[in-house]
């Protein structure tokens, strides 16, 4: 009897996922485990191995089409049989290899989804987004499997709606003319020119971004941090925790700091809806990788329970995973608070953007030795007091979002950061 290869669900909140790539043809042998086929979902490519041993009989999904969970993508079966419709009904893809296309691997759940499918069901994304900009869903129909709302159906009418409001336009004076629309970009390339055409993640992490740039007004605060009492912590245990196995790299101090200011500053904790901020209880905190195809974010959670042993582990083993490809995607899924170390290649300061629906994310510059003056005076006038001395600075930039945070909790929110760093205690 052939065997039925079937969409799995790679993570819980996973409804549906995109054919990347068929690893076999039609007709090709294949054994159990042996890499079948790429399933793209969102910014995860995940390689799915073969259930069963024998010959592809036929592949139903073709590669681009996206399907629901548990969806008949392919029979495998004895060679010359043909596939059946009575085809082993259980759920038949075991749990993917960690090798994956530039990007991290996930483990297929083995039980049936359970979630309702076509119009019936809308994602939590989908809700939040309608509830934010005021989409009413009610009667509408989407491009996903049984007319089922996909979060790109739901940004396309937020992107509609904002077109249609005039309010949206610039005021002019009377002497002022409204600039022509702004022709799009061709995607024939010129002579002179190449298409490359966009990875998964790359195009989910251009939707995120625009998403979150239309939801939260972005405010972005800037404080410098003497990172002494850091440094001088680092150099002094470094060799203690590599004995125990464990790097220690300044990412772990950020994220104790980031950690007891959630704490003191809960509403940085919280999220905006239309009823009001739904503040965190826990502190789950976002950690940005860098991979050659663009970023990911898993999540270290509970932050705020860990010394900072248990942070630097958790660090070393979340950058370690994505890199390797082992993230499954409820690793990246619950953050409350995002930290992103754009210093690791030299920048200075910079301006991130909120990774939604979250209500801020902290920026980390590089650090470096700078000579800055150092005085027992409060006047701002030259003193004898005065000396210039040289610390390893770096600037802190706090992106937040202005419906959640005014300037002033903002300011004392990034405050908090930099006291736990300037004033470090060993935890």
């Amino acid at each position: 009897m052939s065997t039925a290869v079937k969409m799995p669900q790679l993570g819980e909140s996973t409804v549906e996922g995109t054919i990347a790539r068929w690893l076999k043809a039609p007709g090709e042998a294949i054994a159990k485990y042996e890499p079948l086929l790429e399933i793209s979902t969102d910014k995860i490519d995940t390689e799915v191995p073969a259930p069963a041993d024998g010959t592809l009989l036929e592949i139903v999904v073709p590669e681009g089409k996206t399907v629901a969970v548990n969806t008949i993508l392919a029979y495998i079966g004895q060679a010359g049989e043909k596939p059946t419709a009575n085809a082993q009904t259980e759920p038949a893809i075991a749990q993917p290899s960690a090798t994956t296309r530039n990007v991290p691997a996930a483990q297929a759940s083995a039980l049936p989804s359970l979630k309702p499918a076509g119009r019936a069901f809308i994602s939590p994304v989908v809700a939040r987004i309608a509830d934010e900009h005021g989409i009413d869903l009610t009667g509408r129909s989407g491009s996903g499997l049984g007319g089922r709302i996909t979060k790109k159906d739901i940004l396309a009418w937020v992107d509609a709606q904002a077109l249609a409001q005039p309010s949206d336009q610039p005021i002019l004076s009377p002497t002022e003319t409204v600039p022509p629309p702004v022709t799009p970009v061709p995607t024939t390339p010129d002579a002179d020119e190449t298409l490359q055409p966009l990875s998964a993640m790359r195009r989910a992490i251009a939707q995120h971004m625009v998403l979150s740039k239309q939801t939260s007004p972005h405010v972005t605060t800037v404080f410098e941090v003497d990172m002494t009492t850091v440094v001088q912590h680092r150099e002094a245990n470094k060799a203690h925790f590599a004995a125990r196995g464990i790097t220690l790299t300044f990412m772990p101090y950020f994220v104790a700091a980031v950690a007891q200011a959630l704490r003191e500053v809960p509403e940085a904790n919280s999220r905006f809806t239309a009823e009001g901020l739904l503040v965190k209880r826990r502190i789950h905190i976002g950690m940005a990788v860098s991979l050659p195809d663009g970023l990911i974010v898993p999540v270290l959670r509970d932050a705020d329970e860990k010394n900072l042993s248990g942070l630097a582990r958790a660090v070393n083993e979340a950058a370690a995973r994505a890199r390797s490809g082992q993230l499954t995607p409820d690793a990246l899924q619950g953050g409350t608070f995002t930290i992103t170390n754009h210093g690791i290649t030299g920048s200075l300061m910079g301006t991130p953007i909120i990774n939604q629906p979250q209500t801020g994310i902290l920026g980390i510059g590089a650090i470096n030795k700078r000579a800055v003056v150092r005085t027992s005076s409060t006047s701002l006038l030259p003193s004898a007091d005065d000396a210039i001395v040289i610390r390893p600075i770096c600037y802190l930039s706090f992106s937040f979002d202005h419906r959640v945070l005014d300037g002033a909790k903002a300011d004392l929110f990034l405050s908090k950061i930099r006291a736990q760093l300037e004033n470090w205690q060993n935890k």
